[in-house]
């Protein structure tokens, strides 16, 4: 056998190594409805649904852990897990994660606010001595996470960052659009609850996995699928099941306009 034949199938063994010895993928993610989520039991989700299915037809079999997202990410760092579902790309993690060319998702952070305690604004200047609920781990936009102007409070979940809302713990609370509006309808508080226009953030989420792990062809297998996947009337009809609108042109915090696409995460950060 030719020696350029020898490397090249010495690489595909290491990059599917999961598939060729049985073993599982590990990923990890948090649960981020309608993105990811479990319900009864059962993992649910528009990202989580989508990329079990690019997973299958790449028969690679999947070990799911649903945990806190700061979690998550240690976990992605001390090489106990091989990946994370719907996390945010940045700069600082090229050196350790590998993204697929194709992204999940898109998420836009968003502001919401209590009706009782009503805080609209147009710019984050208007946040001036507020306190805005936050997720732990999670990236938001430079001008956000370092502003001076307001005070930013984490807590454990979602739902308890609502709950310091209505109970005026906090002033707003900040996370992605379509997460907001989920709960909101999940919790039943509808009519407590305002949702801020103004767009703060909009990001993509990804599938990643850790570098140097022999993952290289696999993340190139996986972006290429996914991409053919979302051609298809299936991923169609799973879009609309999780609510996917068509693209919206919103105004962001600088004042520009972006295009809203069909779905959105998760993600978090690094730090």
């Amino acid at each position: 056998m030719p020696l350029i034949t020898q490397l090249f199938a010495a690489l595909v063994f290491a990059c599917l190594s999961f598939a060729a010895q049985g073993e599982k993928l590990r990923i990890v993610t948090e649960p981020w409805a309608p993105y990811v989520y479990e319900e009864n039991g059962e993992a649910l989700g528009l990202d989580y649904e989508t990329t079990a299915i690019v997973f299958k037809r790449l028969g690679i079999d999947v070990q799911w852990q649903f945990l806190p997202w700061k979690r998550c990410l240690s976990m992605l760092e001390s090489g106990q897990a091989d990946g994370a579902l719907d996390i945010f790309h940045s700069d600082e993690r090229d050196a350790t994660l590998l993204y697929p060319s194709e992204p999940l998702s898109d998420v836009q952070f968003v502001m919401f606010y209590a009706n009782d305690r009503p805080h609209p604004f147009r710019t984050l200047e208007d946040l001036s001595g507020l306190t805005v609920g936050t997720s732990p781990g999670y990236l938001y936009s430079k001008d956000f996470s370092e502003s001076t102007l307001f005070t930013r409070e984490p807590a454990p979940t979602h739902e308890a960052n609502f709950g310091k809302l209505l109970r005026g713990r906090i002033d707003l609370l900040i996370t992605d659009r379509r997460v907001g509006q989920h709960l909101i309808d999940e919790l039943g508080i509808r009519d407590k609850i305002t949702e801020n226009p103004l767009v703060i953030s909009q990001q993509s989420q990804y599938l990643a996995v850790r570098r140097n792990a022999g993952m290289d062809l696999l993340v190139q297998r996986f972006g290429a699928e996914l991409k053919r996947f979302k051609r298809e009337p299936a991923y169609a009809e799973l879009s609309a099941r999780y609510g996917a609108e068509p693209a919206a042109m919103v105004k962001t915090e600088n004042n520009t306009v972006a295009a809203e696409k069909t779905v959105e995460q998760h993600e978090s950060s690094a730090q």
